[in-house]
């Protein structure tokens, strides 16, 4: 049976007291703020994880960058830090943060290109401003270079140094995960301003920007999430279409869209309210679906 994996192996952190700070921190944070990767990087070999929980971490701290910054311009100066310190650029002891520090171990250890890393920083940008999602294609784009990016980065890492393939089943897997997220955090983001929904998705539906922010909602929002959903399931489906393409070392990386079909059926029960209802799974269950994929490949 195929459990998460426990045993001790010569890791990053060997030797390095500064750098074992730094992914213990990672993995924290990761923990606390992104517990389903957090869990789903369980069941990769402990040899990976510390730069698995590197990369999620620098994930999750962009994507808080509006959270943290007092205006957008604040929020572009911190994302600016972020290129510069991958760079090379950035003034100061960029290793002084854990988040810098432990990623830049990654890229190194792991030879990875810098460049997805700052696509991932402008496609961020999007979320400092309270402009809708043009097109569902820029939904798809934006899904793209943050969630795909990211579940590819992770591929290349497991894979250590050889071709992890499943390049076009990580684009799909991360569209289908980031769209997953984005209507799980519909009520919360509606009440920030932001609007990830399509724009062209909701003039479709008689839907307004103010329909979504004010919390007024209507038949034509509940329509819009299920076209939603169906896009998700699309890219799902495309993904596993091209399971076969993906290296097994790689597969990890891949675990947590095993969560992405629970997360969308909970939307579809009686009583769903896309901007009050709260889209969650029990614990156990999470662990139970991240468990069978890593037993089956699926």
């Amino acid at each position: 049976m195929t459990r998460p994996e426990t045993r001790t192996e010569t890791s990053p952190e060997a030797g390095n007291g500064g750098l074992a700070f730094a992914f213990r921190h990672c993995e924290e944070l990761v923990r606390e703020g992104d517990p389903d990767r957090y869990f789903a990087a369980l069941f990769a070999p402990a040899a990976f994880r510390p730069h698995l929980f590197a990369l999620a971490a620098f994930s999750l701290t962009v994507a808080r960058v509006r959270e943290a910054a007092s205006n957008p311009m604040a929020g572009e100066i911190r994302l600016q830090w972020w290129r510069d310190a991958l760079q090379g650029e950035a003034r100061g002891d960029v290793r002084a943060n854990p988040v810098a520090a432990a990623l830049e171990d990654a890229i190194v250890t792991r030879r990875l290109g810098r460049q997805p890393f700052v696509d991932l920083i402008d496609a961020r940008v999007f979320d400092l401003y309270d402009d809708p999602m043009p097109r569902v294609n820029d939904l798809e784009g934006y899904c793209g270079e943050t969630a795909s990016a990211l579940i590819r980065l992770s591929s290349l890492v497991l894979a250590d140094g050889a071709e992890p393939g499943g390049a076009a089943a990580a684009g799909h897997a991360g569209v289908a995960y980031g769209i997953t997220g984005l209507l799980r955090a519909l009520p919360w983001h509606a009440r920030q301003g932001q609007v990830y929904l399509p724009g062209d998705l909701l003039r479709q539906n008689g839907v307004t920007r103010e329909d979504v922010v004010s919390g007024r909602g209507g038949p034509g929002l509940v329509r819009s999430c299920a076209e939603l959903r169906a896009l998700a399931r699309r890219h799902l489906a495309a993904c596993e279409a091209a399971r076969a393409t993906i290296a097994p070392a790689a597969r990890p990386a891949f675990l947590p869209t095993a969560l992405v079909e629970p997360y969308l059926a909970v939307m579809e029960r009686p009583g769903y309210d896309p901007l009050n209802s709260v889209i969650e799974i029990p614990r156990w269950r999470r662990l139970w679906r991240l468990w069978r994929a890593a037993r089956t490949g699926r």
